[in-house]
């Protein structure tokens, strides 16, 4: 893996520390940091480079970006922390990490709110110049933490970032607001250091970013070195750490670091090449879906169109404009914006058009809680609409999942001549990991159901196999037909009330939805199929659950899992594999919608794990659940 060079700009010469007698390098497997600190310290672009070059080194990684919803929280406060965690190794990673072995913490609020998710004998790496008496007071210290026991048990290493950044940049020109908004460089400078990483792709990146202030690129570039030659000359780390190489290589391929909301983008964009449409997204700004469409904007050379709408309605109902045009048509939003999309919704379902409908989940009901994730649209994606009206649901389980998915709600829905609902959530959107580029022949092959002959043409005339209808577009000579959000007679597609017309073309949208269950690939179980317990899961849930799994079985207890993408059809095989286990448990950022979904479909008892804290699962909140099952006890 490599990053593309920026171009040149010219950057006046870094002074560089002497060289250091090579200190002991301690060899890890795996390790987790967090970068905490103020909305404005930077903290997100702080681990989103450090997590760059880590997927540049051929590390597996993946991160989890925590911020306040406002765009710029009380400075100080506990409100106003926003954190960046990355978990990075030598083999495959599945969750952004439980504990971390590292805290870089810019002020006493970023100590204060990450120091639980800090595991015993970790670093502590902290900004020792913003310990103030106001900044302890904002952050409800009573005393200073860096000068009593509570960080007992922690190696702390009190570094005054504030002023070595300043001391760097002295010459630089820079008001000192500006200078102080370089300290999350020295504060990356200082990591790379420590965890034996290279300067140069950063110092190009910085180059391309600040082009156009070669000033502030040049500043920033200090401070990075500067921070590098503190690690390298100061006596306070004692060695450094390094990650074990890989033990089994990558795929060959081209790999790209890569977000949840990019990697669906793309996704979507391939399908509509794949299947030889132009893609029109039709979309309105909403935490944390606004990437969709950010990201397909930038790909308008690639036969795309995207239309910022002036509301949720609009948006859809330009994206079913554009299906009913011969497009590939996709609408974007979170939970308060499929609510306002539904009647749309609805209309596509009767007048069986194509069309995608991309739902990242954040944490509610209502506005709730904007930054955060949830599971919790699953039932309205399935029934949140009037009268019978059967709809594809699918979700994506990791942030490069997020491809995979769009290009098979694209298939689906232009096969089936369908919605498709397609289920992300805030943890996959901001969440990175590194993501292997396929090539083109690696995509399914995507066909439409686009006729031009008329002969025979009606416009519910159904094809045998999966019961979808002909799409005729508009100006085909021959094929001029209205279709509306009436019920329709069967194949002719007049408005009707006839009450037995009704009633089969009920039963034929349903049965369409239902043969797509045929297509689904047989139902992975990773584990033993001996176990006592199967962990069932969906979504962001996937790497919690694969690796407390994993965890389990090297510790000799046996248990196996399976999780869905089809969540509407679900996988035929589901439930004599279900049938199998003693336990089902089914953890859920939801109050339980797919555990009722299981319960009353297979009429099984499952035990629930749920939580609605706008936070993601730990790997030791699973692996706990499950010890507490075998070991006996109540499970009602």
């Amino acid at each position: 893996m490599s990053e593309q060079d920026p171009p040149e700009v010219t950057i006046a010469p870094v002074d560089t520390a002497p060289a250091k007698p090579a200190r002991e390098v301690e060899e890890l497997d795996v390790v987790t940091i967090r970068f905490a600190g103020d909305s404005g310290d930077g903290m997100q672009l702080t681990g989103d480079r450090f997590a760059m070059v880590s997927a540049a080194m051929g590390e597996d990684v993946v991160t989890l970006a925590d911020y306040p919803a406002e765009i710029r929280a009380p400075a100080g406060t506990i409100g106003g922390v926003s954190g960046f965690q990355l978990h990075f190794g030598s083999h495959e990673l599945y969750t952004p990490g439980d504990k971390n072995d590292v805290l870089v913490a810019m002020n006493p609020a970023a100590l204060k709110a990450s120091l639980k998710l800090l595991r015993k004998g970790g670093i502590i790496i902290v900004n020792e110049d913003a310990f103030t008496e106001r900044n302890l007071a904002k952050a409800d210290y009573k005393v200073n933490p860096l000068e009593d026991d509570s960080l007992k048990g922690f190696r702390v290493f009190k570094v005054k970032i504030t002023k070595l950044t300043s001391g760097a940049l002295k010459d630089s020109g820079l008001r000192p607001t500006e200078i102080d908004r370089c300290k999350n460089f020295f504060a990356l400078g200082l990591t790379y250091w420590l965890f034996s990483r290279e300067l140069d792709s950063t110092k190009r990146w910085i180059q391309k970013k600040f082009a156009k202030r070669t000033d502030l690129a040049e500043a920033n570039i200090k401070a990075l070195t500067a921070g590098w030659n503190f690690g390298n000359m100061t006596e306070q780390f004692a060695h450094t750490y390094a990650v074990r190489k890989r033990r089994s290589a990558k795929k060959p391929g081209t790999y790209r670091y890569i977000s949840g909301n990019f990697s669906m983008a793309l996704g979507l964009v391939a399908a509509a090449h794949r299947a030889g449409l132009h893609l029109f997204l039709g979309s309105y700004p909403i935490t944390p879906a606004t990437e969709v469409l950010q990201e397909i904007s930038k790909l308008r050379h690639q036969n795309v169109t995207t239309y910022q709408a002036e509301d949720e309605i609009a948006a859809i109902g330009a994206a079913i404009g554009a299906s009913y045009a011969g497009c590939l048509g996709i609408t974007s939003t979170s939970g308060p914006g499929l609510a306002l999309k539904s009647e749309f919704i609805n209309m596509a379902v009767i007048m069986e058009l194509p069309l995608v409908i991309v739902d990242v989940q954040r944490a509610g009901p209502s506005t709730g809680m904007p930054t955060k994730t949830e599971q919790s649209d699953l039932l309205q994606a399935l029934y949140g609409r009037n009268g019978e009206s059967p709809l594809v649901v699918i979700a994506a389980r990791s942030p490069k999942d997020g491809f995979n998915v769009a290009v098979e709600a694209s298939r689906i829905a232009l096969k089936y001549m369908t919605p498709v609902v397609l289920l992300s959530d805030s943890y996959l959107a901001n969440g990175t990991e590194d993501w292997r580029v396929p090539e083109i022949d690696e995509l399914p092959e995507i066909k439409t159901n686009i006729v031009t002959d008329p002969e025979g043409y009606a416009p519910y005339k159904r094809i045998k196999e999966t019961l979808a209808r002909p799409w005729a577009l508009p100006g085909t000579p021959g094929l001029e037909h209205r279709i509306g959000s009436l019920e329709k007679w069967d194949v002719t597609g007049g408005a009707t009330y006839d009450p037995d017309n009704h009633q089969r073309m009920t039963d034929l949208r349903q049965m369409k939805i239902e043969l797509i269950s045929q297509e689904i690939p047989p139902t992975a179980i990773i584990g033993k199929m001996d176990a006592e317990l199967l962990v069932l899961g969906w979504g962001s849930t996937y790497g919690s659950i694969r690796q407390a799994v994993q965890n389990l079985e090297e510790q000799g207890v046996p248990v196996a899992c399976v999780h869905l993408r089809y969540l509407n059809p679900m996988p035929s095989d589901l439930g004599p594999i279900l049938k199998k286990f003693k336990y089902v448990l089914i953890p859920e950022n939801n109050n339980g919608q797919l555990q009722l979904l299981i319960q009353a479909r297979y009429k099984i008892n499952t035990i629930g794990m749920h939580k609605v804290k706008g936070l993601p699962f730990s790997v030791s909140e699973i692996e706990d659940k499950i010890k507490e099952i075998l070991g006996g006890g109540d499970h009602e």
